[in-house]
């Protein structure tokens, strides 16, 4: 039964609101104000901006730092609200999930022994419900203040355990804003995405511990700067600032939550049929074929600062999402070199995990060869591609835009081009067992040097390239049963379709995860 306004509140019930409110902002105007002079939000904020309004059910609000055999309990419940960490379940657009901030005001954001808890406990949640992850990653690793707690070292803790066991069974998202070292970059080092924004540094120890390993002296700012960390692939999505960093997160979430509703914008098909140039050596714009050929504005790219010459993005075609990579041309002409490779391998793993059916984009003439290739361990990191491929179970296809030679060509088709549930080409696309020039050079090369006039020379090698793309056209290979058929690029919708199953499972119904977990790399 709800009191009537005019009955005076319970002297308990006072109390408890009393000590909730104790952890909230606006008891904590110092810190509030030292954030934001940083330009910077604090942990509620940024939780309150994820989280849809009226939803969040806070765990542990009530807890502090173990540390009463070195201050007064009422310090503490003042300066070290929540142990450090605000965590909950609440709502994202609709859709429960388990969202979670490191306070860097209390502490440095360091982990307490019960903020450890508290994530156990909320991870074992995610685990039970099924519920996608988002961990808002600023502070440092563990806390040697925290006396109260019986400890020697602390290695025993279950939270990288817990939390690791979560990859491949439900969405991880991570958002770093600020430093993020030792184990908060443990844990953001588990997400299936990292979003991080300008200014962020991110490392696996802070300066006080690299100065503590005899390795110099460094300020937080050099550890992992922003500008390393997404060159490098750790960092997915490069965001401006926090407010940023929660709009790519939700929407990062939504590709994992079925069809969006109502009837999606689809830009003029018509446009695709100019994009890929009828000069077959000029370079294009891989990323303007993306932004055309799927919904309007659902294109979102994933570690867009590393391996430049393979593209991977989530996408949608009529509000239904699936993932997408494409090789790059403008980048050593599409070939696949070893990060490439990784990118794509780890990306067709989170999309297999979660049901999002892969279209490959092929333009390439094949991995990257050579001896400095081969120093970066090609023959291991390429290989990737053809054993992730064989492994997904969700529906594959790949549309043939330019390029399509020899084993690149094969690992953008999940191994083969009778593996995918289709293959088809552009009329602008062109097969091969590798590059024309080099299969020409190779297979003529007797003939070739037996021409002594070099302008000769070079003529009778011209025709033989000219012969040899003739034969290699997709209008050939599709006549002679390699790929299914040649399209007007402006039908490729069509055959996208292909790959949705209303009737395909849905990952937070399955009993079991599909894959032992996403590969971190």
């Amino acid at each position: 039964m709800i009191p009537r306004m005019s009955e005076p509140e319970r002297e308990d019930l006072r109390a408890v609101r009393q000590r909730h409110a104790l952890g909230l902002d606006h008891a904590r105007p110092d810190a509030v104000a030292a954030r934001h002079e940083r330009g910077r939000r604090t942990a509620r904020e940024n939780l309150a901006d994820l989280i849809d309004e009226g939803t969040f059910v806070e765990y542990g609000p009530l807890i502090f730092a173990a540390q009463e055999r070195r201050r007064s309990r009422e310090e503490l419940i003042a300066r070290a609200p929540a142990d450090g960490l605000v965590a909950g379940v609440g709502e994202v657009d609709g859709r429960p999930c388990v969202a979670m901030s490191y306070d860097y005001t209390v502490l440095a954001g360091t982990q307490g022994m019960r903020n450890h808890l508290k994530k156990d406990r909320l991870f074992e949640i995610a685990a039970r419900r099924r519920l996608p992850v988002v961990l808002f990653a600023e502070g440092g690793g563990g806390r040697p203040g925290d006396v109260d707690w019986p400890v020697v070292a602390a290695l025993d803790c279950r939270a990288f355990r817990l939390f690791a066991e979560l990859s491949g069974l439900v969405p991880l998202v991570g958002v770093a804003s600020g430093y993020c070292f030792a184990g908060n970059a443990a844990l953001l080092g588990c997400c299936d995405v990292v979003i991080a924004t300008e200014g962020s540094s991110i490392g696996m120890a802070g300066p006080a511990m690299i100065e503590g390993g005899g390795l110099g002296s460094v300020g937080p700012d050099e550890v992992g700067p922003i500008d390393v960390q997404h060159a490098n692939g750790v960092v997915d999505i490069r965001v401006d600032d926090e407010r940023a960093a929660v709009t790519a997160a939700r929407r990062y979430l939504s590709y994992f939550r079925g069809p969006t509703p109502g009837p999606a914008a689809v830009p003029d098909q018509n446009a695709l049929r100019e994009l890929v140039p009828e000069r077959r050596r000029r370079i294009y714009d891989v990323r303007a074929v993306l932004r055309t050929l799927f919904d309007r504005d659902s294109v979102l790219e994933l570690r867009g600062g590393f391996a430049p010459g393979m593209i991977t993005a989530l996408a949608r075609v009529d509000g239904r999402p699936l993932g997408v990579l494409a090789n790059n041309p403008a980048h050593l002409g599409g070939a696949i070199d070893a990060p490439a490779a990784d990118k794509a391998a780890r990306f067709m793993q989170l999309c297999d995990a979660f049901d999002l059916p892969l279209l490959f984009l092929c333009d390439t003439p094949g991995f990257m060869v050579g001896p400095a290739a081969e120093r970066t361990a090609t023959v291991r990191h390429l290989a990737r591609m053809f054993v992730v491929g064989a492994s997904v179970t969700v529906p594959t296809g790949t549309i043939v835009l330019r390029k399509g030679y020899g084993l690149g060509a094969q690992a953008m088709a999940a191994g083969g081009f009778n593996s995918p549930l289709f293959t088809v080409g552009w009329p602008t696309s062109e097969f091969g067992g590798m590059g024309l020039e080099g299969a020409v050079r190779l297979g003529m090369r007797r003939e070739l040097e037996a021409i002594d006039d070099p302008a000769e020379r070079e003529r009778a090698f011209e025709a033989a390239v000219a012969a040899a793309y003739e034969h290699g056209r997709g209008i050939n290979a599709a006549a002679h049963g390699e790929i299914d058929d040649v399209i007007d690029p402006a039908h490729s919708r069509r055959w996208i379709e292909m790959l949705f199953d209303d009737g395909s499972p849905e990952w937070w119904r399955r009993p079991h995860p599909k894959r032992p977990h996403i590969d971190t790399w």
